[in-house]
């Protein structure tokens, strides 16, 4: 099998920690493709250009990052990040969604500031700069949530993924105000499958 990353992409970064938390690294190869250019050979691989994306074999693929988790965890028939039942089910997938907003705002975010200064847009600037604003206040309000300070599920990782954007958004300065975030990220931050996924120095933009 083979996962198409990059390792700057929060996207990519989902079902890489599920990878390392599964202990699957040995049977799945992680392959950075040229990416948004004319012709690239990835493009044969998977039409969209989109990452991460899964080859499982000939016939078999899969794009997403939820649902590339979702294949690796069940991969061995012992799933460890499935949602809650019941009504904490609808919490937790609204909580999950709340993350991938903040994540999917960040993306933009950061898609515009490596344009050439000239051709960026300040309202789109201004717009993830205060949606993330209004995100981060939400997240900070619910630091102390069980769902985020129990075992390792889809919601932790999602928003660590989109936090830890701050590595590459010069203005995404979050920390300092945000004191309940920042701890809960510090200590998990220390996890194995966090620490190897970490975006890469000197990819900051901003």
């Amino acid at each position: 099998m083979k996962i198409y990353i990059s390792h700057t992409s929060p996207f990519a970064r989902i079902p890489r920690i599920v990878l390392r938390e599964k202990r699957l690294v040995d049977r799945i190869e992680e392959v950075v493709p040229q990416m948004r250019v004319p012709d690239s050979p990835y493009y044969q691989v998977n039409p969209s250009g989109r990452i991460p994306f899964l080859r499982v074999d000939e016939g078999f693929t899969i794009e997403g990052s939820d649902l590339i988790a979702a294949y690796f965890d069940h991969l061995d028939g012992k799933p460890l990040f499935d949602m809650p039942t019941g009504v904490e089910r609808w919490h937790a997938l609204h909580m999950q969604e709340m993350a991938r907003s903040l994540m999917d705002g960040l993306a933009v975010w950061v898609r515009e500031l490596k344009r050439p200064s000239e051709e960026q847009s300040p309202t789109t600037l201004t717009h993830e700069e205060t949606r993330s604003e209004r995100l981060l206040a939400w997240w900070e309000a619910r630091a102390h949530e069980p769902l985020l300070n129990g075992p390792l599920n889809m919601i932790q990782i999602t928003l660590a993924s989109a936090l830890d954007l701050d590595r590459r958004i010069g203005p995404f300065n979050w920390r300092g105000d945000h004191p309940g975030l920042n701890q809960w990220i510090n200590g998990l931050a220390a996890r194995p499958s966090l620490r190897d996924t970490a975006a890469l120095d000197g990819s900051m933009v901003g």
